[in-house]
């Protein structure tokens, strides 16, 4: 079980792969970093003065790997921003990345990839 100390998150948790009707560790990661990474977004576009139009979506992947015995971490984020011209989300996804606390924690850490879709 994972509680937040205000009782607002009360989940159980599994092993990835595992049986259990439990969350595991990397969609917790996925779900905050997407959730994070949604609001730099927001904060990007108020700077650059573009309004983001509804229907942004992100979705994002965590991953557990092993290789040589080790286990390491990558992520994909798939970032949809419709409506918006290309060259517009693009500026406003790296904007984005380079401010999300959850893209610097993890940038040169584990192996990310930030797409536009």
């Amino acid at each position: 079980m994972s509680r937040s100390s205000d009782g607002r998150l009360d989940i159980r948790l599994s092993t990835p792969g595992g049986p259990g009707g439990g969350t595991n560790p990397e969609q917790l990661l996925a779900a905050g970093w997407s959730a994070c990474f949604e609001g730099a977004m927001a904060i990007a576009a108020r700077k650059m003065n573009i309004i983001l139009p509804p229907g942004v979506a992100i979705d994002a992947e965590v991953k557990l790997n092993i290789a040589d015995g080790a286990f390491f971490l990558s992520a994909r984020l798939n970032v949809s921003v419709p409506g918006l011209e290309r060259d517009v989300a693009l500026a406003v996804v790296e904007a984005a990345h380079q401010t999300c606390p959850y893209s610097n924690a993890t940038r040169g850490n584990i192996e990310a990839a930030i797409n536009l879709i």
